[in-house]
């Protein structure tokens, strides 16, 4: 009874924190017309029940803002999660299962890419894609694979040991065939815990980056973009242009990380107790 009810919290949590987080993304995305109004009648009025998270220096709503770039930042998270995912579950996969030599390459690729600080090889790699959407979605993709590839790599050489994969062998199976058909069903839950993990790492890089000037455009309300006018005017008593947006971010990132280890447990029943 006691496991059955810690199971029913965790349905319930995990169910919860999606919906929030759909209408999080739902909201943002159809206020981005709000977002972008500029009304100096109203510039730097502190929250009230017509502002709840006021508005800055133009007038522009500061809840609209907000809710459109952490909308923004979380569908670019999926889409740069999701690349990232199949580059660690296609390397993993491959280098594990095709011999010592594609073995010993993946692991060196892995231990190069990671022996490179994340955020610099990300400012390089959106840099010299002229930044933007495209840039910090490849620059997240490529930078966020490795630990995931090191999981999938190890998951797959126990694998190998297992009776049914070495039958599979003597049956004449090609090592590629034996991977996809018999390994990949065994991986799957790996890869989708992996892939929700991956989001607030790419939400918090790509904040990171923006804010610094090598994401996406001043133009775009994103949450990085926000968080860096907000700090100019934190000196002016201007204090909720930074708190709420800041917030809010750490709010979805915590929620992530909660849904990524709810779900590791649920597909593990073992370590629903730890």
């Amino acid at each position: 009874m006691k496991q059955w009810n810690s199971r029913k919290t965790m349905y319930c949590f995990f169910v919860l924190s999606i919906i929030f987080l759909a209408v999080v993304t739902v909201i943002g995305y159809f206020s981005y017309d709000k977002a972008m109004v500029v009304d100096f009648s109203r510039k730097n009025l502190p929250p009230s029940f017509s502002y709840p998270f006021g508005t800055d220096w133009m007038g522009r709503d500061m809840f609209a803002r907000t809710m459109t770039g952490i909308s923004m930042s979380i569908m670019l998270g999926v889409l740069a999660a999701a690349v990232s995912s199949v580059i660690a579950f296609s390397l993993g996969i491959i280098g594990a299962s095709m011999g010592k030599a594609a073995d010993g390459f993946v692991s060196g690729l892995i231990d190069l890419v990671m022996g490179i600080p994340h955020i610099l090889l990300l400012v390089l790699i959106s840099f010299a894609l002229g930044k933007g959407f495209k840039g910090v979605v490849t620059g997240i993709a490529i930078t966020h694979w490795t630990s995931l590839a090191r999981l999938i790599r190890g998951e797959v050489l126990q694998l190998k040991e297992s009776q049914y994969i070495k039958i599979a062998e003597k049956l004449g199976h090609g090592k590629l065939k034996t991977a996809v058909k018999h390994m990949t069903p065994h991986l799957l839950p790996q890869v989708l815990v992996g892939f929700v993990l991956l989001f607030p790492h790419a939400i918090l890089h790509e904040a990171g980056i923006t804010f610094l000037g090598f994401g996406l455009p001043p133009e775009q309300p994103a949450v990085g973009i926000i968080l860096s006018e907000g700090m100019k005017y934190l000196t002016m008593g201007s204090w909720w242009l930074a708190l709420f947006p800041g917030l809010l971010l750490t709010i979805v990132v915590v929620l992530f990380h909660l849904v990524g280890d709810i779900l590791g447990r649920l597909i593990d029943p073992g370590r629903i107790h730890q």
